[in-house]
């Protein structure tokens, strides 16, 4: 049933058909499969799993296993790296996995893999001015005051993705949560800690360092900011 129905799942989502087309270009044009990676972007599976290697051979250790659907049966986005081939021709793609601990990479082969459109927005998040700005093409489109992690649970530094987007049923989350692939310190609440970027019913601590590890934003501005900022979109938390 769940093979059957990824067609679907894909159109709700908005797939777009120009990763296909790109991915088939690389396919059928005859280069050489250790070109020059492409810059890093978003893909989706094509199967239902598959193994991710330490390096780019059927020969290399397992380092993960990726499924094609989230427990939420949402279309699991990845964020595609770069490009390698091996000795027998093949095409692979380096991927950044979800889970702890945060960095963590593995190679896929390129025909498990669909790449989407690449995203023209970026979120930028500054955690210690206590910002969050939406970049799209390089131009800045907006910037907000956001609370952050609090000592000992503070927000994670580094490169991650939107998984999802969806309007939570906890009031905590305020009204719209984006899921990202990065994971806080702490881990002892649903989903293992996975780093959210989401409304507040508190808009009073915003400006300090107060989440578990979350980026908390007023809830007139969260909605914009997933508009912007759709699943596959970069994140990245700086300093």
């Amino acid at each position: 049933m769940v093979a059957r129905s990824r067609g679907s799942v894909a159109r709700r989502v908005g797939v777009s058909g120009v990763g296909v087309v790109a991915l088939a270009m690389l396919a059928g044009s005859g280069a050489p499969a250790a070109a020059a990676p492409p810059p890093p972007t978003a893909a989706h599976l094509t199967v239902d799993a598959t193994m991710v290697r330490a390096r780019p051979s059927e020969r290399a250790r397992v380092v993960g296993r990726l499924r094609d659907l989230r427990p939420d049966f949402r279309l699991r986005i990845v964020r595609v790296l770069g490009r390698s081939g091996d000795r027998a021709g093949g095409t692979w793609y380096r991927v950044a996995l979800p889970g702890r601990p945060n960095g963590r990479t593995g190679f896929v082969r390129a025909e498990a893999l669909r790449l989407r459109t690449r995203p023209r927005a970026v979120v930028i998040v500054r955690r210690g001015a206590r910002r969050l700005e939406v970049r799209i093409d390089g131009r800045r489109v907006l910037r907000t005051r956001v609370a952050v992690g609090k000592p000992g649970a503070e927000t994670p530094l580094g490169r991650f993705h939107v998984t999802a987007s969806f309007r939570p049923t906890a009031p905590v989350l305020g009204r719209w949560a984006i899921e990202t692939s990065a994971y806080s310190r702490i881990s002892d609440w649903p989903g293992g800690g996975i780093v959210g970027i989401h409304g507040t019913r508190s808009p009073e601590l915003l400006g300090q360092a107060v989440s578990h590890g979350c980026v908390r934003v007023a809830d007139p501005v969260i909605r914009r900011v997933a508009h912007l900022a759709p699943p596959g979109t970069p994140v990245v938390i700086v300093r």
